[in-house]
């Protein structure tokens, strides 16, 4: 699968594995992975009679000849993690079902994935396991991929029978062994190369997996003096054939007919160094809405596997939120909610909010659509908060859109993201400069590391101080860029 996104990739994963740098999301997903992988056992074994093939802890040697033996026994119990090797290719399958008996046996493969639909790289991962599992002897009936049902409604003690949907991909899967054959043929060509091969990087590093030898290809390349990635939005067949296909990779080389209204200000001011601000357009856009006015933020979590009956699985769910209240005489306050109890925080959460935010003037958010989604899906599960919550909602005045129209500096490198914007407007609140953590992933990660039971308290502690200062770095920097916008402050030098 790594030669199928990128031959170079391959050649890496297998010389020169050290190079590799893994994100915090992409460690996120591998944890997700296990995790699901842990669910579909209890769920393809309920009584626990099958066997797991642990290729770390035996050795793959001893993992390969155990597999063979399980899978060849007179009598078969499910296979996790078995594994297989042929035509000069490795391979583990997820879940060996056995079907029939004697010398009708056959085995069904199941593949589970975290993802919430199959996708096209999951097909072709498929192929390649049916294909390795059938030049191996296994006398493979059928191959499926199971995936998370994302509309299933977890019931609460430890039963997650549903969370897994099955389609069954073996006609398919079966009918591609040419295809498969022909990518083993190549990949063994690229890893029996003495030098890594010259690939340019591209859109194809982050699809269909984010690449860890990203930093290392970077770095062997020129870098542009104003990247094309700074061009916000490429949405274009012409601009993205220009960038994908001619290798362009510097703004100055992309004609302007081929940009719209907001990539041609990003190119102009990126160029001159200088920065663009509409102020009375921006302060036009805010004049209808006076003091005293509330900006508010949420931070979210969610679960692949649910932890809270009535949750599904990765449905945002609202832990914390920070809220400065600005007054007509323009004191300001500040008031905040946070539940690290490990237990569903989301009713006390609505109460919360409803209590805090009060009936009166706008609630300014960055980028409205999240927490207008999260405050009417708290209204929906909760009825008897319905009219309070979305009375909330009404009241929502978002500011991304004024940023995105009337303000850009060379910094923001072609993102309004807050945590781009709020630097070049006051460059004394800076999110890089918090403790421990300084974006959304980061606080997610905090909340379920504080929710364990074994994190001890002068950590959750730690961990609490943390997550407050930065949500409340989040609500003051809307404070501050709408009384820049508005006019009630300038720019700081």
């Amino acid at each position: 699968m790594a030669f199928r996104q990128c031959p170079k990739r391959l050649w890496l994963e297998i010389h020169r594995r050290e190079l590799g740098r893994h994100s915090a999301a992409t460690e996120a997903s591998f944890a997700i992975g296990h995790q699901v992988g842990e669910i579909a056992r209890h769920l393809y074994d309920p009584q626990q009679t099958g066997a797991l093939v642990d290729a770390q802890a035996e050795g793959f040697e001893a993992a390969f000849a155990r597999s063979q033996d399980l899978l060849g026994a007179e009598r078969a119990q499910p296979v996790f993690e078995a594994g297989l090797r042929a035509a000069g290719a490795l391979a583990f399958a997820d879940v060996m079902l056995p079907a029939g008996a004697g010398t009708q046996r056959t085995w069904r493969m199941v593949e589970v994935k975290s993802s919430t639909g199959v996708k096209d790289y999951h097909r072709d991962d498929t192929a390649v396991q049916a294909y390795v599992a059938r030049r191996a002897g296994v006398p493979l009936s059928a191959i499926a991929l199971a995936h998370i049902d994302s509309q299933w409604v977890y019931p609460g003690g430890g039963d997650y029978r549903g969370l897994l949907v099955e389609q069954d991909l073996s006609e398919q899967a079966f009918a591609r062994a040419g295809e498969v054959e022909a990518w083993i043929a190549q990949a063994q060509a690229i890893a029996g190369l003495p030098d890594e091969p010259e690939m340019t990087t591209g859109r194809h590093c982050g699809e269909p997996y984010e690449c860890g030898f990203l930093d290392h290809c970077q770095s062997q390349e020129p870098r542009a003096e104003y990247p094309v990635q700074w061009l916000p939005r490429v949405q274009s067949k012409a601009l993205k054939a220009l960038i994908e296909q001619d290798g362009v990779s510097d703004m100055r080389d992309v004609p302007d007919a081929l940009l719209n209204e907001r990539q041609l200000r990003v190119k102009a001011q990126t160029l001159s160094g200088q920065t663009w601000f509409d102020a009375a357009g921006a302060a036009a856009d805010l004049a209808a809405h006076g003091l005293p006015a509330v900006f508010l933020d949420f931070e979210t979590i969610q679960f692949a596997v649910p932890i809270w009956p009535g949750t599904r699985p990765y449905q945002q769910l609202p832990f914390q939120f920070s809220l400065h209240r600005l007054s007509g005489a323009g004191e300001l306050m500040h008031q905040s909610f946070l539940d690290l109890s490990g237990g569903d925080p989301s009713r006390a959460f609505a109460w919360a909010l409803v209590d805090n935010c009060g009936q009166d003037g706008p609630v300014f958010v960055y980028n409205a659509a999240f927490e207008k989604t999260r405050i009417r899906e708290l209204a929906e599960r909760f009825p008897d908060m319905q009219r309070p919550l979305l009375a909330i909602n009404a009241r929502v005045v978002d500011l991304l859109p004024v940023a995105e129209r009337r303000y850009y500096h060379p910094d923001q490198h072609g993102s309004w993201s807050i945590k781009r914007v709020l630097p070049t407007i006051v460059p004394d609140l800076r999110y890089d400069e918090l403790d421990g953590v300084q974006d959304g992933g980061m606080a997610m990660s905090a909340f379920q590391e504080a929710i364990q039971v074994q994190t001890a308290p002068a950590r959750k502690m730690q961990i609490q101080c943390q997550l407050e200062d930065y949500c409340r770095l989040d609500t003051l920097a809307m404070v501050r860029l709408w009384q820049f916008f508005t006019g009630r402050i300038g720019r700081a030098s």
